[in-house]
């Protein structure tokens, strides 16, 4: 079997590759020419560089190649301006898909890595109920806007396309950067956390994302939609206890903020960032992440068509995540 996984150099596309080796593929990661290929080192892998954001650029590359299967993971999280957002998670999508139907390149299964954050808010009155996937998205945040945009496009497509949707929560693991700030945080002696109102969060250990994505190439239904968590829901104070545990309990202090710190904080962060052309982990999109009530999601469906048995809880991954840090010299 051949494969292709776009975002091969990232954090989830990584450990795509990785299992696509062990499992016997012919893989083929999809790069650009500035991407890092330190986890990609071993020599089975086909390189394939591919410029998304251009559809004539794509027939070209793509040109002469059959896959048996694509697993879209590339997009990005953070940008400095939103519409670089919506260039690259939506219209890098169509461009990718316009090209695979224009070459009519005989592909099994396209799977999709989308998100949680496409819902947003919702269902947060208490008690919190499970965003299911009947629930009408109302995404607060342009990252989240651009992931349910390539949503759609791949639902106008008809029949005519087998793919599969993947919407994980908050992914977490080794080489892992966002949640890596908050270890590095508590290293420094600070544990920061905002709102006062209970908050129900959710986690998906990457090791169990790439479980459903090959799932989801053998037994995933076309066009079907699947939430993916760990199956437990969590108190915002668990991750960082857990981290502490794991980092020896150094002395920290414990700071809870109101929403609207936040609020002046994400302002300036995103003002300074595009002041200074750096991208701050502090922005506007940040804002609605954090103080977002509730990331409860069903998994039922993903459990009972794919067979998806989540392998790691919290206290699992945080433990593997921050040996790996660790011993990487990141903390």
């Amino acid at each position: 079997m051949k494969i292709l996984i776009t975002g091969a150099s990232g954090f989830i596309g990584s450990y795509i590759v990785e299992e696509a080796l062990r499992q016997g593929m012919e893989t083929w990661a999809a790069v650009r020419k500035s991407s890092s290929r330190k986890y990609l080192q071993d020599k089975r892998i086909h390189f394939i560089e591919l410029n998304l954001s251009s559809e004539t650029d794509l027939l070209k590359e793509l040109e002469g190649h059959d896959f048996d299967y694509i697993v879209h993971a590339a997009g990005v999280t953070k940008c400095l301006h939103h519409e670089d957002f919506f260039r690259v998670n939506t219209e890098g999508t169509k461009n990718l898909v316009h090209a695979i139907l224009k070459l009519k390149i005989p592909i099994k299964r396209f799977v999709y890595l989308s998100s949680l954050s496409i819902f947003g808010a919702i269902k947060e009155k208490q008690p919190y109920q499970e965003i299911t996937e009947g629930d009408i998205p109302r995404p607060n945040t342009a990252y989240g806007k651009s992931k349910l945009a390539a949503e759609k496009f791949l639902d106008s497509i008809g029949n005519n396309f087998p793919y599969i949707v993947l919407r994980p929560t908050g992914v977490y693991g080794p080489r892992e950067r966002d949640y890596f700030l908050m270890a590095k945080s508590i290293k420094q002696h600070t544990d920061f956390s905002v709102g006062f109102k209970r908050q129900d969060i959710t986690f998906v250990y990457v090791q169990d994302v790439v479980q459903a994505v090959f799932l989801a190439l053998d037994h995933g239904k076309d066009g079907r939609k699947y939430f993916l968590s760990d199956g437990e829901v969590y108190q915002s104070e668990t991750f960082s206890n857990l981290i502490h545990e794991e980092l020896g309990c150094p002395w920290w202090i414990r700071i809870k903020a109101p929403v609207w710190v936040l609020r002046v904080v994400t302002f300036f962060g995103e003002y300074i960032g595009r002041m200074t052309g750096k991208i701050s982990a502090l922005n506007n999109d940040k804002y609605n992440i954090l103080k977002q009530r509730n990331w409860r999601c069903d998994i039922e469906p993903a459990v009972d068509e794919l067979g998806y048995h989540p392998q790691y809880d919290l206290e699992q991954g945080v433990h593997l995540s921050m040996e790996w840090y660790k011993e990487n010299h990141w903390l």
